[in-house]
């Protein structure tokens, strides 16, 4: 047993301009934390909660950065920063609630642990993929530049998340913006059960802020004065000079990763050498000395807070559990859009598809006062196809912002703006380039709304599409991978007119949106199309041709190829239904036709297994099957790649073989 004098030379206090009350402060941010936690293990053997994962030692960083920040400044914590939840003084039975899965958590019981956000508190929780959290602190940052608020953004990471990508995609980008970030790392030693010394080379993790011109600092991150002071002037002078700063702070863990895992991986000299450097024991300890903290004060003090967990432990736990909702559970996964029609104008002029999505895109801009547009190389290049050319001049460089080659940080910048108030309009170059950003996509801008009600109000333009010869990293079509994900729009226009107004409502939807736009269709459709602002609904497909024999249902340069088909057979009788918007589905529209014919086919560019084509074909055989004359036929592109070569890509696509289908079920 070590003495306290022992103890207490572990850390260094110097107790600058503080005074008693502020000192008392550290201290109870300290404590409330620690006896949360202790008793959230006794519940954790005792089977009331699932899960935890400890911050025991580390609460002088989560106390002091919170502390150091005022109260109306975003903090994005991590699973150990309990620290965080309580100095912004969230009610003890709503953190109760959260982690048993009850209603007043504020997850409704969808999701566990810190896995929220809440607005009211300005605290934005973590997703298990770790990175995303560093991305969207940025676009929080962003927001309070644009705002010009001289407001600063924290967000925590562990030395183990500063080797995933997200890491560096943010730490670029603020550097590159000049983004008013605090970057905390606690480097706590371990990765789960992997040591730093094979997580990382360099000597800390505060030089990987030189490589992105960014200050750095590193911290004790087990002395709380220390990280108070530091943190509170690092803070001031971000406020004053916006600018991004990365603090390490050196710390350890001392329980497991959660406590399933146990810790018989930590050599036993090591784990005492920081059980010495406990930043609550030895502040403890030091208040004492400097008489600011007496015996009874202590005990006062924790009684207090024992008192406070337990009674709001029984509210937590009195609290009924939660009943399962099924309409309540598949109306909250999305924010209720509350769609306002903007009729178009008499006046028109005949336009090109890339025309009309540049048209429609300035004119939201001009709506929308403070909407951002983000990507490669849109604002004085103009974009690779152009649709933002002379957007700079009109709107300026902070609402039209060139992005470093990071798409998974600039969605996650959006996601960021989103938390803001402020929408975003993000070109992905092509729509091939979403797989370096598509964990935000799926995991976190499709289920904000449905875990902690905020959502994610951006649109994703995605270039895509095959015809020109690109190969295969340029020509997907891969609509697919969104339709499926709960929490996600997907429109695909055919026609001038359509991609204007679609988009226009894209813009307008609070929830996430991709928008599909066809490269080959850019410059080679023409049609007459409103000059002024206009919307149209999503999930309501267009009817282009009306016919009795066969449905043909199909989306982008489908639609085009089948009506090359149609002009080539005119005496095929067919409905020609544009879907248009994919995600939601005008399934209404699907089933009239299907059960008018009796006959359907579904034409996709993508290829076939597990394409949407799929789904749309058992959603006709689930509910028109007595109707039906003919098996739903699907006709796809190959189950390949996209290639190059023009004979190749022609052999590839579903362009020509569709008109043999069609033909082979009028004859069934």
């Amino acid at each position: 047993m070590k003495s306290t004098s022992e103890i207490k030379s572990n850390i260094t206090y110097k107790k600058h301009k503080l005074d008693d009350q502020t000192l008392l402060l550290l201290y109870k941010s300290m404590l409330k934390p620690r006896m949360i936690e202790e008793k959230m293990l006794i519940l954790l053997r005792q089977g009331k909660i699932s899960k935890w994962f400890s911050g025991i030692g580390q609460e002088a960083i989560a106390a002091g950065v919170t502390l150091a920040m005022q109260n109306d400044e975003y903090i994005l914590p991590m699973h150990r920063n309990l620290g965080v939840f309580t100095t912004r003084q969230i009610p003890l039975n709503r953190l109760f609630g959260q982690w048993q899965g009850k209603a007043s958590g504020f997850t409704k019981g969808r999701d566990r642990s810190f896995h929220f956000g809440t607005q009211e508190y300005k605290i934005i929780g973590m997703i298990s993929h770790l990175g995303p959290q560093l991305g969207v602190a940025d676009g929080i940052a962003l927001a309070n530049l644009l705002k010009k608020n001289n407001k600063a953004t924290a967000v925590f990471t562990g030395e183990g998340g500063t080797s995933e990508g997200d890491f560096h995609e943010a730490l670029n980008v603020a550097s590159v913006w000049n983004l008013p970030v605090l970057f905390c790392i606690e480097n706590n030693g371990y990765g789960l059960s992997t040591p730093t010394s094979e997580q990382y080379k360099c000597k800390d993790l505060a030089d990987r802020g030189l490589g992105y011109g960014i200050e750095s600092h590193i911290l004790d991150g087990n002395n709380i004065i220390e990280v108070y002071s530091e943190v509170n002037k690092i803070v001031k002078s971000v406020r004053k000079n916006p600018r991004p700063v990365l603090i390490e702070f050196k710390t350890f863990r001392m329980r497991g990763h959660e406590e399933a895992s146990g810790t018989k991986y930590v050599p036993k000299a090591l784990m005492e050498e920081w059980a010495l450097k406990d930043p609550l024991v030895n502040y403890q300890s030091y208040l004492k000395d400097v008489e600011v903290l007496t015996e009874a004060l202590e005990v006062k003090i924790k009684e207090e807070i024992v008192h406070e967990i337990n009674a709001n432990l029984e509210i937590a736990f009195e609290e009924d559990e939660i009943v399962p909702d099924l309409t309540k559970e598949l109306n909250d996964v999305y924010q209720t859009f509350d769609y306002k029609e903007h009729t178009p104008n008499t006046n028109t002029h005949e336009i090109r598809l890339v025309d009309a999505i540049s048209e429609g895109l300035k004119q939201s801009m001009e709506k929308h006062e403070d909407l951002v547009i983000m990507g490669q190389d849109i604002a004085e290049y103009g974009g690779v196809f152009k649709i933002t050319e002379g957007f700079l001049n009109q709107f300026g460089k902070e609402r039209v912002r060139n992005t470093p080659i990071c798409e998974s940080s600039i969605i996650e910048a959006a996601m960021g703006l989103s938390i803001c108030g402020i929408k975003s309009v993000v070109e992905l170059q092509f729509s091939d380039f979403i797989t370096s950003g598509f964990n935000p996509v799926v995991n976190y801008l499709a289920k904000s709304y449905y875990r902690w009600n905020q959502n994610a109000d951006v649109v994703l333009r995605m270039p895509c599409g095959a015809g020109v010869a690109a190969g295969p990293f340029h020509s997907q079509t891969n609509e697919a991978w969104f339709t499926k994900t709960p929490g996600l729009k997907v429109v695909y226009p055919a026609f001038p007119y359509d991609a204007k107004g679609l988009l226009a409502t894209a813009i307008n939807d609070p929830n996430p949106v991709l928008y599909f736009e066809h490269k080959a269709l850019y410059r080679s459709i023409r049609q007459e199309v409103p000059t002024d602002y206009f919307t149209i609904p999503f999930g309501k497909a267009s009817l282009l041709r009306e016919g009795s024999d066969i449905s043909i249902i199909t989306y982008g340069a489908g639609v085009h190829w089948a009506l090359e088909t149609l002009e080539l057979n005119p005496k095929i009788n067919a409905d020609l239904l544009d879907l248009r918007s994919l995600q939601p589905l005008d399934t209404d529209a699907i089933y009239k036709s299907a059960i008018k014919t009796g006959k359907v086919i579904i034409l996709q560019e993508d290829s076939m297994f597990g394409g949407i084509g799929s789904d749309i074909s058992a959603l006709i055989m689930e509910n028109c099957f007595e109707s039906l004359d003919a098996p739903v036929k699907r006709v796809a592109s190959l189950d390949t790649p996209i290639p190059f070569d023009a004979k190749l890509e022609a052999q590839y696509l579903a362009k020509n073989k569709f008109e043999d289908e069609l033909k082979t079920l009028l004859a069934y």
